[in-house]
């Protein structure tokens, strides 16, 4: 696959065939996607394959519910749990779960998660970020690019093998939980949940915004940069 039709064709895929993933072609794909960046080359990252059908269930459970506060902002209006969320706001969209939980499709992907062919469990230990921005008051977001291009690594090494998947950071909510379930070290953060999988349908036309959208020239307001 030509890397500009990787960048441009490898969307979330939530629905997959019952087809068996291969462990050697599982683990080919971790091996490529483990060249990702991090900072200090520290590859912070530690991967959990989850087999056993218990554990899956308990994370399906601690996943699904999480969804249903998520649905909840989203039925508010809201952007889930946006940091500049107030509290009011965060109130209201708490008061939808109940209409979230009467949304529930036995078939969707969240109700389902459990039984994705391959499913992922990525960790980061905390001490291994280089957190440059921990001390600015707002929401931390730098010690991220740590771990987050691996996983998108592996999204785009799996379509490298006729495989599609998302990455969902749903299941953080519920982090004590999953931790103590996946038996994480203290020193680490559940990074993600990837399901991957032989797509029943593989998205071809993906929608985002032009260039000139979201980059400007010198400014945050300076003028659009158009190429030209």
């Amino acid at each position: 696959m030509e890397l500009r039709d990787a960048l441009r064709g490898t969307g979330a895929v939530r629905k997959f065939l019952p087809d068996y993933v291969d462990d050697a072609v599982l683990f080919r794909v971790l091996d490529d996607a483990r060249f990702g960046p991090s900072g200090g080359n520290r590859q912070a990252w530690h991967v959990i394959v989850l087999r056993d059908v218990a554990i899956r269930e308990a994370l399906g459970a601690l996943y699904l519910d999480a969804w249903h506060d998520y649905v909840g902002h989203v039925l508010e209006g809201l952007v889930p749990f946006s940091p500049l969320a107030t509290d009011d706001e965060r109130s209201l969209a708490t008061s939808r779960r109940g209409d979230a939980i009467a949304l529930s499709q036995p078939d969707g992907f969240a109700e389902t998660i459990a039984s994705a062919p391959v499913l992922l469990a990525v960790s980061v230990d905390l001490g291994a970020l280089a957190a440059t921005d921990r001390d600015l008051d707002r929401y931390q977001i730098v010690g991220g690019a740590s771990v987050y291009p691996f996983i998108w690594n592996v999204l785009l090494a799996a379509h490298e093998y006729g495989l599609g998947g998302v990455m969902t950071t749903v299941a953080t909510r519920r982090e004590p939980e999953v931790a103590q379930l996946l038996r994480l070290p203290a020193t680490h953060a559940l990074a993600a949940v990837v399901a991957l999988g032989r797509p029943e349908k593989r998205p071809t036309k993906l929608t985002r915004k032009r260039v000139d959208e979201f980059v400007t020239v010198d400014r945050y307001d300076g003028e659009a940069f158009t190429g030209q």
